[in-house]
């Protein structure tokens, strides 16, 4: 993808996990890669191994402000934004009903409100960068309601995300940005452990028991994604489903025809 190399490039939530692959994954690409996590060592982290151009960044993504400061220091390098992935997320082990207010707070505000305010803060600066442009955004496949992940907290938000996901690529589809929605499925990833970087303001951190991260330890790990991903950015963008449990395709073809079959004229 010549038409990315030199260019830069942020990802959210890149500190490790799935966000870490697509900086990675960038990079190699030729593009100058923003690592933003709200953890500063792990964007640090991140960074130093990729090397080169890339760059750390610090922001809790539920944060107005803090995006806005980042956003300005992408825009004093100078060298524009090209390519934009919204990914950064918890995960919530909660549920709608019985949840902390806290708790639901911070699900929505970092998962849902999180990537507006991302957007908000750094598409400015892609519309105004020339040549190709992406936007990224990171969903998952409890969006498409896999039973073994429930719609509760967790799953009501990504639901919310892949809907602000269409929305934005509503907004850039006639400015020629082109838009990825990415649907990954149960991967090896800390996402379970998403409270280790909980914000103060929402109950501050707190540590999950690892006992109940035997099922993702067990799963793929996230750079199987890449060359789909990769791929799908070549093309434009489009929507991409990572069928990691292979029986994402079935769960969804069920419930599209659960609504299919609830159709009634009036």
């Amino acid at each position: 993808m010549d038409q990315f190399k030199g260019k830069t490039a942020l990802v959210t939530g890149a500190g490790d996990g799935i966000g870490e692959m697509l900086a990675k994954g960038l990079a190699s690409l030729g593009m100058s890669v923003g690592v933003l996590d709200i953890r500063e060592d792990a964007a640090a982290r991140v960074a130093t191994e990729i090397g080169g151009d890339a760059f750390a960044l610090t922001a809790d993504v539920s944060d107005r402000d803090a995006l806005a400061t980042a956003a300005e220091a992408v825009k004093d390098r100078g060298q524009g934004l090209s390519l934009l992935w919204i990914n950064a997320g918890a995960g919530v082990g909660a549920n709608l009903i019985e949840g902390k207010p806290s708790t639901i707070e911070w699900a929505y505000s970092v998962n849902v409100l999180g990537a507006i305010w991302t957007a908000q803060a750094f598409m400015p600066l892609v519309r105004e960068t020339e040549g190709a442009r992406h936007l990224g955004v990171t969903a998952s496949t409890a969006s498409l309601r896999d039973p073994d992940m429930p719609l509760t907290l967790y799953g009501a938000t990504k639901q919310a995300v892949f809907a602000v996901a269409e929305g934005l690529r509503n907004e850039v589809a006639e400015e020629g940005v082109g838009t990825t929605i990415l649907c990954p499925g149960l991967l090896n990833t800390k996402i379970w452990d998403g409270a280790r970087a909980r914000p103060e303001r929402f109950g501050g951190p707190r540590s999950m028991d690892p006992s109940i991260s035997k099922r993702w330890d067990e799963a793929k790990t996230p750079d199987i994604m890449w060359p789909h991903i990769e791929a799908k950015i070549a093309a434009g963008g489009g929507y991409l489903v990572c069928n990691t449990e292979g029986r994402v395709r079935e769960v969804n073809a069920a419930r599209a025809k659960q609504i299919t079959d609830a159709f009634v004229d009036v």
